[in-house]
């Protein structure tokens, strides 16, 4: 007879089902995942969906072993297992083996909605070309004014269609490089500024002007990807010119902590704050999905991809730190990087 001890061996939940479709064994990761006191009573009463029950009777009359799809909810997820169903033909008896595979479905799903999102973001410019150069080729042909309305229009559009493939290259290159911690020693102070100065000209069209306090007693020095880093606080200082009140300001804080939570240990908290309409606080747990915005039009006139907050999160992570968003309507938006501190050599 199969022994409690070989059960409790399997990684996964197992339960033994006797000729009676009675619960004769179960190892602990079962008792975990369907409940304790299963053993002697009925399967229907720790499984009740059919077509798992079906598959347990078929195997006990004498059909071979089959694989079933069997779902259970969780609080705020709900679960996927691949339940095998195998004959004991010594005992007389089938066994159930659980293999979550809840992860695969979900990654498979997020594939699906990524191809999908991808194909409505490039369809619609392509729409527009497509219907442009119908006209340019038609109606417009002789008309110069037109001509050059809709070939600005068309050149926006192909600009639009270039921003979100180069997002989506580096969304794609950060993802590749997650688990490879920088090792580069970079000075964020300086990073900071270059990407403010480089900015200057989008904040000046708004009249944005930015704030620095570097309130940090210690080195501003990470360890980092300097272009990745340059793209965080690019994205960022971005959002606040174009969501920021105009003629506006955008206040740029780094400190030092010498124990942050997050990462038990020192580091350093750069806070990006602007002073727009800010953001419903039911938003602020999807902001860095790919593709989700608070305002589809507004941030696709004002070129966004909806995979700008997706990259700074990524990278972010990348560096082994933090990201955090806080805002309340009416009074802007903040940003919070934590990034650790290098070990002291």
């Amino acid at each position: 007879m199969a022994s409690v001890e070989i059960l409790q061996a399997l990684p996964v939940p197992t339960m033994m089902i006797g000729r009676d479709h009675r619960v004769t064994q179960q190892n602990d990761a079962a008792t975990d995942l369907l409940g304790a006191n299963l053993i002697g009573r009925h399967v229907a009463n720790s499984v009740r969906q059919p077509a798992l029950l079906e598959a347990v009777e078929s195997v006990l009359s004498g059909a071979p072993k089959s694989s079933v799809r069997y779902l259970m909810s969780r609080p705020g997820r709900e679960l996927v297992f691949d339940v095998h169903v195998a004959p004991v033909r010594s005992e007389n008896a089938v066994v159930l083996t659980f293999v979550d595979v809840s992860s695969h479905e979900e990654a498979g799903q997020m594939r699906s909605d990524f191809v999908a999102n991808v194909s409505h973001e490039l369809r619609t410019p392509l729409t527009a070309l497509s219907g442009f150069i119908e006209t340019l080729r038609g109606p417009a042909r002789d008309d110069p004014d037109a001509r050059a309305r809709f070939l600005d229009i068309m050149d926006g559009e192909a600009n639009r269609m270039n921003r979100l493939v180069t997002d989506l290259l580096s969304l794609s290159r950060v993802e590749d490089m997650v688990r490879m911690r920088p090792t580069d020693l970079i000075e964020l102070d300086q990073v900071i500024l270059s990407v403010i100065n480089a900015l200057s000209p989008a904040a000046g069209e708004r009249g944005v002007v930015f704030h620095t306090n570097f309130d940090a007693p210690r080195s501003i020095v990470v360890l980092g990807d300097r272009d990745q880093l340059i793209q965080v606080f690019t994205n960022l200082f971005e959002n606040a010119i174009k969501y920021g009140r105009e003629g506006g300001s955008v206040q740029v804080t780094v400190k030092s902590a010498d124990m942050i939570p997050a990462f038990k240990g020192p580091g350093l908290q750069i806070t990006v704050q602007d002073d727009g309409e800010g953001i419903d606080p039911k938003h602020l747990g999807r902001l860095t999905e790919r593709f989700y915005r608070v305002d589809d039009h507004r941030s696709r006139a004002l070129g966004g991809t909806g995979l700008g907050l997706a990259i700074v999160k990524h990278i972010v992570n990348r560096h082994r730190g933090r990201l955090r968003i806080e805002s309340t309507p009416g009074e802007g938006s903040t940003f919070l990087v934590s990034l650790p501190l290098p070990p002291k050599t």
